[in-house]
């Protein structure tokens, strides 16, 4: 039988309200607070394109606006990104994410994904800013820590988390560089441990460590990434990609689609697709000619894959992605 619960008093009653007066200010404060770090970020950004814009800054870069499909369609580097203001939906593999201003995302590897920005509901173009991860600089910055915290979870190599405050000011100390040229060489290296420094203190610090130390899963994983970037049009053998891993077959696969949503030779025919895609729309051949460059022996296979994959053949996906330069 359930104990009966205890009348509600005055005293109770008062007590209650007094601590949701005391929160209560606190956290819209803190709210404030944190909406008017995003709006300096945002008016220092604002200066982007609807492309990725480099800021003069290493590895730092911005955008801004509506980008058309066909761009986002793309192998992106390891980074860290952080959404200003609208929305993006990023899908890799079977899994689909979505961020809205105040979150960012990391990826530890070199991933094929495909996806779509958005405006804010008040109308303001979609805005973000970037940081291409450096293996060394986060692996230099672990040393140097007064505490190595060695992480055991091990899952997908792309992940979103909200920001605080500290790792906003880290970014508002390096977008403000953008005015400052002089001082990018000395100051832009601190300012970047900062924010990779935050990074790792967040939920999304085991990314960091895990690429940047030596026989994590990640890191061994990423080697065969490595390789199949550098050769997607040759025929791949997962035994060989395991050894380079140094993982049983059974391990590199499990790991492999742990990382990167796909299985290996799922992966090379996303980055086989996301080349020739590229390369058709710069007008560097036709289907055919282009389907054998990155590897493919039937061009009717090819036209049915680009099909599964960009949801038109490649002669209708050209004339959809010119139309939609031309209205950018």
């Amino acid at each position: 039988m359930p104990l009966p619960r205890p009348p509600l008093t005055y005293s109770s009653l008062k007590l209650a309200y007094s601590c949701l007066t005391l929160v209560r200010p606190s956290m819209l404060c803190q709210g404030r607070v944190m909406e008017k770090k995003l709006q300096e970020l945002r008016t220092l950004a604002a200066r982007a394109e609807n492309k990725r814009t480099e800021t003069g800054i290493p590895r730092v870069a911005m955008v801004q606006g509506e980008i058309p499909e066909h761009q986002l369609a793309a192998v992106y580097d390891p980074m860290v990104n952080l959404i200003l203001t609208g929305s993006k939906t990023m899908t890799v593999g079977e899994r689909t994410f979505h961020y809205d201003p105040a979150t960012y995302f990391v990826m530890s590897v070199d991933l094929p994904a495909v996806g779509s920005v958005h405006p804010a509901a008040t109308g303001e173009p979609y805005l973000a800013v970037s940081l291409t991860l450096d293996p060394t600089i986060v692996g230099a910055l672990i040393r140097d820590l007064p505490v190595r915290v060695c992480s055991e979870l091990f899952g997908s190599g792309f992940s979103v988390a909200p920001v605080n405050e500290d790792f906003l000011d880290a970014w508002i100390r390096m977008l403000k560089l953008m005015d400052r040229p002089d001082e990018i060489t000395v100051l832009s290296p601190a300012y970047e441990r900062e924010i990779l420094f935050r990074v790792l203190q967040g939920p999304l610090g085991w990314m960091l460590r895990d690429i940047a130390t030596p026989d994590t899963a990640l890191s061994r994983i990423s080697v065969a990434i490595d390789w199949i970037r550098q050769n997607f049009a040759e025929p791949i053998r997962v035994e060989a990609l395991a050894e380079m891993a140094a993982l049983s077959v059974s391990a590199f696969h499990r790991h492999f689609k742990a990382v990167t949503a796909l299985s290996p030779l799922q992966y090379q025919k996303r980055v086989r697709l996301l080349h020739a895609r590229s390369q058709l729309i710069a007008g560097q051949g036709n289907a055919t000619s282009i389907s054998f460059g990155v590897g493919y022996e039937s061009p009717n296979q090819f036209s049915r894959e680009y099909a599964r994959l960009f949801g038109l053949p490649p002669s209708k996906d050209l004339a959809k992605a010119m139309r939609d330069l031309h209205v950018a």
